[in-house]
Formats: structure tokens, C-alpha cells, sequence
């Protein structure tokens, strides 16, 4: 059987690749030295395991027989003699060689590099656990300055009378003292680790002649960590996850990675739920934003630092070397979270785990339930948060800016709540977490981190009314006009009003309608245009009456005042100073499918705007009169004396 590539294994990079081509349906040939390897990688349909030692020659004759596209050296690192062959052989048979190093995680697991047996010493002081010493009985007296060496260490030295003699008076003896001759298997080595509860083997860098790789072996199949006295061998090659994408592309290979959408908590590891850390254990990947990635990356992953989700899909798709891949997002992934965008770029099979929401965890710390909260994010978006809190007694929302805390607490001071609490919190999870609660009054000039969150704790709210209808009475009144109650009713019904509206008030008066709009589009924008002096100071007032934050005051006349401002989706026209027809000219100039409810009184105006709706050819009309009557005491008796007929006007370009 031909196969398309061989590998020499021996190392967890090498079983891993053997793996990885198989799965992938790639022909692989694996070589390895005793039959212990033969044992890790098991064979398969597309993976053949050939367990024995081979010279150069041999190699040779194999390259020849098998022809494959591509030869990996994933041989142990020590191995310095079987990498030469390996390359030798491929230079004599025109073979594509690529060597394949550990990671620099594995070695930083696997050794710990010391210049001397002192040095060593100094190392193993800070450790706790059993020894087995292989350095021999030469240098052993330096090893006596460790605490406790009677106990911990299990020197293997020759059996020689002489070298027992001196290792008995430098108080190593009986179980602690081995005496045997060398060469030692991988087995051997293993068995002793293991019979000894070893933690820890002390070695020289020997090479290939003092059994240095079967220690090594032996090290890494028992979890022991390999202290090596030497410099650590430099090697060129390419990473194991280099070389996944070097066979992805030389192979072709079209699969589809396992990617989870992880929410990581606050940022901190230990927020991290089990089946997050779990997911990141298996992951070669981790993607986010730069804090969330270097947050949860382990050792062994490779890190892209991006955030937006196009990106991120197509990264993956392009990579299929990736098996596994972590996205790490803030927080929980129903929380504000770019979760949705990246669910419809990935598919359904994408896998979601949740984390520990900002909300939960703060409101924790603050000794605060949020089952009763307003639940809001004013980061990256238009929040009117001010007009939240002044009608629910507790608002929890997500900052984003170093002075967020100042100017909500500024602006709550503006609009006569300057005793509402704030319960901060900022840097949540980090060591240089602060929680703290003040005065609204007392925050006007407080700079604090970004990365923060705050609960507004309002005593005095005044819940806001569950449909519009403001009592006239509510209103700051003063000569300028005002839309009556029920005409204002009706007209806010027929708007159709969303939570993130932009609104155009044409007219405002007095503010009535503005004021409702924008307790209605709280997301959103109300723009108050209104040519009078007198009726834009009642509007400010009225705007600060009701905590109507995100209503702007436009002075000046339309059309002209309105050329500015952005596109409405909807406008209320209550007055047009003769100007109707300009005004809805600019209205649909700026979006062609903004929705108007006009207000007329006159007759004139009543055929003004009608003839306006036959010249820009609205197709969706309705005209509703409205008569209305409020009761009057006269005695004992109530007399009914009637409003002013108005004429309630709707229009939409499309449907």
C-alpha cells in the first residue's frame, strides 16, 4: 500500500499528527522505536504503525518502497542521531523532509533547564515530593543540602562496594539507595518512578549513549517533571500547529472545526465556570477581543486577537488546521454579547456556553437583588438612562468611558436627583476590583475606569404611566400652545411609536408631544423644533420636569431648522407657520418612509395638507376628526363644553 505521508513519532506532536491525517482520511505511515509507542497511537484504515528501530539504510530502502509526499520527523528532541538519519535519508531519496519541534509549552512542562547540580538544588528547595537522582555518586554530597534528602531522594547509582560505601556516609542508604547497571528501558525507568512516587527526575543531558531519551520518555509517560543539568538544545523546525496547516493545505483538507462561543465571566480566570475551563483545555484556538483572549489563553493555544464576527468566520474557515476553536466573550453570551451575530455566521452547531454576567455578579458584591432592576447597556449605544431612572427605583446598567460615572451622575443633578445612590463597580474580578456606593451629587466629578458597571438606586421614582396620556395638568404651562390631552392621545397612537424612534416634533409649543415621544422612544432621539422664545423655555423646563434626556431643543423655523438633524422615522407636525408642503418635501428627502401625523385646526390647513398628500403621492393616508368635551361643574349641575374640532392626519409613503 502506498501511503501519502510518514511520520517518525515518539512524541505527543508526533501521535497527534498521525491522528490528525488520519482522521482527515490522509494515508499516513507512523515509525516508532519500541513497542510502548506502538501502544499510544492505534491503527486504523488510513494508519499504519511499523514499531521497531531503523538505521539510515533502512530508511532509505522505506522512502523508496513507500514513496510518500511528505516525511515528518516528530521525534524526541534528545534524539539528535534518528533526526540526522531521517534527514540524511530523505536528502538521498528526494524525499520532502520537514522536522517538527515541541512547542514551547511541552518543554516548559516537560524540563526545567539548570545550569548546575547547585542550581538544581536551589530549584527543588521550592518544590515538594520524591526524587529519583540518576546523576550519579560523583556530585550526590551537593544534593544533601536540600531539606529533607534523606526522604526525598532515591539515588541510582553503579553497584559498586566502594560507591555504596560513600553513599551510606552521606546518609543515602537502603530503600533510598539503588544500585544497578545501566542501559534502563523507558520501561525500567517508568517502573522505578512509579514505585519510588516520584515527582520529580534529576538528569544530565547525556544523549542517545547515557539513556537520556528513555528517561525522558519515562518522565513524560508518568507526569514527572524532568530537571535536566545543561543548556537545552536548539533545534530549527516548524510547531505542531505550523505543521497541521502546512498538510491542510498541501492535503486539501475541508473540514469544519468544533468552535465554541465562551462566555468567560467577569475577565478573571476564577469566574470561569468547569465547563469553560474544560472547553479551553481542549482548544487550539483561542479568538477575542485582546483582554478576553490573554484572560483564558492557556500555554498551549494559538491567539487571535479580533472582535468582529465577519472576520472571525472567515479566520475559521480559512484554517481548518484548527480543530477546536474558543471564541472568548465578556460576560455571559445572552448578555449584550456579540454571541448573535457570530451564532448566525457559524450555524447552529456552533457550541455556546454561558458565563457569569456583569449584572449577577455586581449586584452580588453590592448585597443588591436585580430580580426587580431595569436591565440596560449604555456601552457603544444611545441609552437614556437619566429618564430610566427617574421611573424605576432600581437601574443596573453597563458603562463603557472613564468619566460614565460623572456625567450620569451630573446629569441625574441637572434633573433635581441628585440623591439618587450609585452603586459602582469597576474592574470587576481583578485584583484591582472597587465596589462602591455615593450620592449622585457627590459623583459629579469622579473619573473612574472604563471597564465599569452601576446600579442606580432611585427611593423617589416615579413609575412611569404604562400607556402615553400625561394629565395636562403634569405639563409647566404658559401661553404658548399646547396639544390637549386626548388630541394627544390619539395622535401618539397613530404615530406607532418604537423604543429606539428618532422623532421629529414640528411646532413643539409647550412640549407635550415631545416629552411623551421620548418617554416612549426611550432608545431613541426627539427633536422639539420650536421658532418661539417663550415656548423653548417652557420646553426646558418641561424637559427637565420629566427627565426627558434624549429631547433635543432645535430653536429656529422649519423647514430650515430641520436640514441638521437625522433622518426621523417618524414626525409630528403640530404647527407649519404656512410651510407644510416645504416641510414634508425635506421630511421625505431625509427618509422616504418616515411616518407623520399632522395636527390641523383651520380649514385651510385641513386643505393644505390634503393637497399635499395627492402631490408627493403618500400611499398609505387616514383622516380621523376628533371631537372632544370635558365636563364643567355649574352648581350642582355639569355642563359638557367642547374642544376645538381637530383633524388628525396620517400619512406614509410606503406601506
Amino acid at each position: 500500500m502506498m501511503y501519502q505521508a510518514i511520520v517518525f513519532a515518539g512524541t505527543t506532536e508526533g501521535y497527534e499528527l498521525c491522528r490528525f491525517l488520519s482522521e482527515n482520511q490522509i494515508s499516513v505511515y507512523a515509525c516508532v522505536a519500541t513497542e510502548y509507542g506502538s501502544r499510544t497511537v492505534e491503527e486504523g484504515p488510513c494508519l499504519k504503525v511499523h514499531a521497531a528501530r531503523l538505521g539510515e539504510e533502512e530508511m532509505e530502502e522505506l522512502f523508496t518502497e513507500i514513496q510518500p509526499e511528505i516525511v515528518l520527523d516528530a521525534t524526541h528532541p534528545y534524539a539528535a542521531e534518528v533526526t540526522e538519519n531521517i534527514r540524511t535519508a530523505c536528502g538521498h531519496t528526494n524525499m520532502v523532509y520537514q522536522r517538527v519541534l515541541r512547542d514551547e509549552s511541552s518543554r516548559r512542562k516537560e524540563a526545567v533547564y539548570v545550569e548546575s547540580p547547585e542550581a538544581a538544588v536551589e530549584y527543588l528547595k521550592e518544590t515538594e515530593g520524591n526524587i529519583l537522582l540518576t546523576t550519579g555518586s560523583k556530585e550526590l554530597g551537593i544534593f544533601t543540602a536540600l531539606p529533607g534528602f534523606r526522604e526525598r531522594i532515591f539515588a541510582r547509582v553503579l553497584s559498586l562496594p566502594s560507591v555504596m560505601t560513600a553513599c551510606a556516609k552521606l546518609g543515602i542508604e537502603g530503600k533510598h539507595l539503588i544500585g544497578m547497571q545501566g542501559p534502563f528501558s523507558m520501561e525500567l525507568n517508568a517502573a522505578m518512578l512509579k514505585q519510588y512516587d516520584c515527582r520529580f527526575l534529576v538528569t544530565k543531558d547525556s544523549g542517545r549513549a547515557g539513556g537520556f531519551l528513555e528517561k525522558a520518555e519515562a518522565a513524560h509517560a508518568c507526569n514527572v517533571k524532568l530537571v535536566i543539568i545543561g543548556r537545552p538544545l536548539k533545534e530549527e523546525g516548524i510547531s505542531l500547529m505550523e505543521c497541521k496547516s502546512i498538510l491542510a493545505r498541501k492535503f486539501r483538507m475541508v473540514r469544519k472545526s468544533h468552535v465554541t462561543l465562551l462566555g468567560i465571566g467577569m475577565g478573571s480566570r476564577e469566574t470561569l465556570t468547569i465547563q469553560g475551563q474544560e472547553a479551553l483545555e481542549r482548544a487550539d484556538l483561542v479568538i477575542g477581543a485582546r483582554r478576553m483572549a490573554d484572560a483564558v489563553k492557556l500555554s498551549h493555544h494559538q491567539v487571535l486577537y479580533e472582535y468582529r464576527s465577519e472576520s472571525i468566520a472567515a479566520y475559521i474557515a480559512s484554517h481548518p488546521e484548527f480543530e477546536h476553536v474558543v471564541i472568548a466573550l465578556s460576560g455571559d453570551v445572552g448578555f449584550y454579547s456579540g454571541a448573535k451575530r457570530l451564532l448566525e455566521l457559524l450555524g447552529e452547531e456552533t457550541e455556546v456556553i454561558c458565563g457569569i454576567s456583569s449584572v449577577a455578579y455586581f449586584m452580588a458584591k453590592a448585597g443588591l437583588s436585580w430580580d426587580d432592576a431595569k436591565v440596560v447597556s449604555a456601552h457603544g449605544r444611545h441609552c437614556n438612562l437619566v429618564s430610566l431612572i427617574r421611573h424605576h427605583k432600581k437601574v443596573f446598567a453597563i458603562l463603557g468611558t472613564a468619566d460614565g460615572v460623572a456625567s450620569l451622575a451630573e446629569k441625574l443633578t441637572e434633573y433635581g436627583m441628585g440623591e439618587v445612590i450609585l452603586h459602582v463597580g469597576e474592574n470587576l474580578s481583578y485584583e484591582n476590583e472597587k465596589v462602591f456606593s455615593a450620592l449622585a451629587r457627590d459623583l459629579t466629578k469622579y473619573q473612574g475606569d472604563p471597564l465599569s458597571v452601576v446600579c442606580a438606586y432611585h427611593e423617589d421614582h416615579v413609575p412611569m404611566h404604562t400607556t402615553h396620556g400625561i394629565p395636562d395638568g403634569e405639563f409647566i404651562r404658559g401661553k404658548a400652545p399646547m396639544t390637549k390631552e386626548e388630541v394627544r392621545t390619539v395622535s401618539l397612537s397613530k404615530l406607532r411609536l418604537t423604543k429606539d424612534s428618532i422623532c421629529y416634533d414640528v411646532g413643539a409649543g409647550t412640549g407635550s408631544v415631545s416629552v411623551e415621544m421620548a418617554l416612549r422612544a426611550h432608545q431613541g432621539r426627539v427633536y422639539a423644533i420650536e421658532k418661539k422664545e417663550e415656548a423653548s423655555e417652557l420646553l426646558l423646563e418641561n424637559k427637565k420636569k420629566f427627565a426627558a434626556d434624549n429631547l433635543e431643543i432645535i430653536k429656529g423655523s422649519a423647514p430650515e431648522a430641520l436640514e441638521g438633524l437625522p433622518a426621523p422615522t417618524h414626525a409630528f407636525i403640530g404647527g407649519s407657520s404656512g410651510n407644510l408642503k416645504e416641510i414634508l418635501k425635506v421630511l421625505l428627502k431625509k427618509n422616504e418612509n418616515v411616518r407623520i401625523v399632522i395636527n390641523c385646526i383651520t380649514l385651510e390647513t385641513i386643505g393644505e395638507t390634503l393637497s399635499a398628500i395627492r402631490e408627493f403621492a403618500f400611499e398609505e393616508t387616514e383622516v380621523v376628526q376628533l371631537c372632544a368635551a370635558r365636563a364643567k361643574e355649574l352648581g350642582r349641575y355639569h355642563l359638557m363644553m367642547g374642544e376645538n374640532p381637530i383633524y388628525v392626519i396620517t400619512c406614509k409613503k410606503k406601506a
